[in-house]
């Protein structure tokens, strides 16, 4: 599905949702689910410096988004994306203190203690290393897009991806993750990269 029509059944969905449609909500969270997948699992694991199941944090969001979806007050796709990632936020911090007071690292727990993270930020840089149409998806801010975009890859180009542009990690770091060596993992990225960008022009064809 194209860029323009995502954004439009979105919309559609979302004015169908605050209208009392039952159905139109549930698959306006449904369409949300990969969006945050991506921000959840990239944030917890920046923070924690290893591969943590978040998706207890993602149905914990989007239970809460569903459960409270009446006190939302916009009417934009960006405002709607906004609101999730703030409770996302809210309920990431939770997660990380009971994640590390679990571990008993008091410690470690005030020394780094999350900020409130920019959660566009690494979507924004992974399109900079991306030619058009990833450039324009950004410019709409359709990080929304490129989420899902990333959940069609494989599971090695999705982690490779994950790790070094969503997560910044060096490629040293990434090849200790994955276990291969330095060499696969920027071959592995670099097919990871080019796969991304042909399934972006896909969907932007298809406008």
């Amino acid at each position: 599905m194209s860029e323009s029509k995502e954004s439009s059944r979105i919309a559609v969905l979302l004015e169908d949702a605050k209208n009392g449609d039952e159905r139109a909500r549930d698959e306006l969270f449904e369409c949300c689910r990969n969006y945050i997948n991506v921000i959840a699992r990239t944030n917890v694991e920046t923070w924690m410096k290893a591969k943590v199941d978040s998706s207890d944090l993602v149905q914990q969001t989007l239970l809460e988004a569903h459960r409270g979806f009446q006190n939302f007050e916009g009417k934009s796709e960006g405002e709607w994306l906004a609101w999730l990632k703030q409770i996302l936020a809210h309920n990431t911090h939770d997660f990380i203190r009971r994640f590390r007071a679990g571990k008993r690292d008091v410690q470690k727990e005030v020394r780094m203690q999350p900020q409130s993270p920019d959660a566009s930020a690494p979507f924004r840089e992974l399109a900079a290393r991306l030619d058009s149409p990833s450039q324009i998806l950004m410019e709409h801010e359709q990080e929304f897009e490129l989420a899902n975009a990333i959940s069609r890859l494989p599971e090695n180009y999705r982690e490779v991806i994950q790790l070094r542009n969503l997560q910044r990690l060096s490629f040293e770091e990434v090849s200790e993750r994955m276990g291969r060596s330095r060499g696969a993992v920027q071959m592995l990225w670099m097919r990871a990269l080019s796969k991304l960008q042909e399934i972006l022009a896909e969907n932007q064809s298809e406008a």
